[in-house]
């Protein structure tokens, strides 16, 4: 009867167990599917409202317009305070209309996407660097939300909490949280309003007498330098920019997990402008520098320092 009872309760162990397990993988495809939900939301709902973006010790408060039809996707986002700037995109397409008035930068082929959207199309992608995990629901701009987290499987990136809108999936409130639990950055609306497509007339853009800016090269000349990125890391984007205060177009290369990004700036070295060098910190971004064969190397983002560090180290003239 004994050894009846012990048998028993093993498998009693291996039963709870195997709930558990399957309870977790549940919950795990569970998360996925409001990150699907979310990614989805954020590029074809029609919506608008106003935004704060804690980041560091600065805040900034924008208002965002997004209208989605069957000719793509428009969007414009201002900010309302400090420095007046204004980004519309229109599909891939942003123009980033200048404080003074007069010039207007544009990148074709943009990867910037705007919050809400700051999820790949296929957020399933993430999971081999990441742990999706959900939360419980909270409220965000008077709206219920449901919280999912994304957990970093090694140290070189930081977690992501998002606050999807139980009605439509949409983002409503994302931070970025470092090893330590302390928010590196915040993005959270205020007020909000799902489903009424914004008037197209809002979006004009008003080019009259504006000088138009390239920010990106279409054809960027052959890469000249190797750079390995951390893990789950892959080079999205190689351009030359002109930069203000630089005296010749800066490399500018960027790297991404799908989530995660930095950026890598690559210039020869000006004996007149004194340059960083090692790891500093500009507001919620990261930055490392350092000089290779008479150019400056520099990495920055809202990464872990072990990442721009081994990226920046990595980079080395073909």
């Amino acid at each position: 009867m004994r050894a009846q009872a012990v048998w028993r309760q093993g498998w009693l162990i291996a039963g709870f167990t195997g709930l558990a397990l399957l309870s977790g993988v549940v919950r795990a495809d569970a998360a996925v599917d409001w990150l699907n939900r979310a990614a989805t939301a954020a590029r074809q709902q029609n919506y608008s409202g106003i935004y704060v973006y804690h980041h560091g010790e600065h805040v900034e408060v924008l208002r965002v317009l997004h209208r989605a039809d069957a000719s793509g996707e428009l969007e414009k986002v201002d900010v309302m305070d400090g420095t007046s700037r204004q980004f519309l995109r229109i599909n891939n397409d942003v123009y980033c209309h200048l404080p003074d008035g007069k010039h207007v930068q544009l990148e074709r082929n943009a990867l910037r996407r705007f919050f809400p959207a700051l999820l790949p199309a296929q957020p399933g992608s993430l999971l081999d660097f990441y742990e999706a995990k959900l939360g419980g629901t909270e409220r965000v701009a008077g709206r219920a939300c449901q919280v999912v987290a994304l957990e970093p499987r090694d140290g070189y990136r930081y977690a992501y909490n998002f606050w999807l809108d139980t009605r439509t999936g949409l983002p409503l409130k994302a931070r970025v949280v470092n090893e330590n639990g302390t928010v590196i950055s915040m993005l959270v609306f205020s007020e909000i309003q799902i489903g009424k497509a914004p008037d197209l007339q809002l979006f004009r853009n008003d080019m009259t007498g504006k000088v138009v800016q390239k920010a990106r090269l279409d054809k960027p000349p052959a890469s000249t330098w190797n750079v390995t990125p951390p893990p789950g890391y892959q080079q999205v984007q190689e351009v030359m920019r002109s930069l203000p205060g630089k005296r010749a177009p800066v490399t500018h290369l960027v790297f991404s997990d799908g989530l995660s990004v930095l950026s890598m700036f690559v210039e020869p070295v000006d004996p007149q402008v004194q340059s960083l060098h090692g790891l500093s910190a500009e507001g919620a971004m990261g930055i490392y520098a350092r000089e290779v064969d008479g150019y400056i190397v520099t990495t920055l983002g809202e990464v872990p320092n072990m990442a721009l560090i081994e990226t920046g180290n990595s980079a080395a003239r073909k």
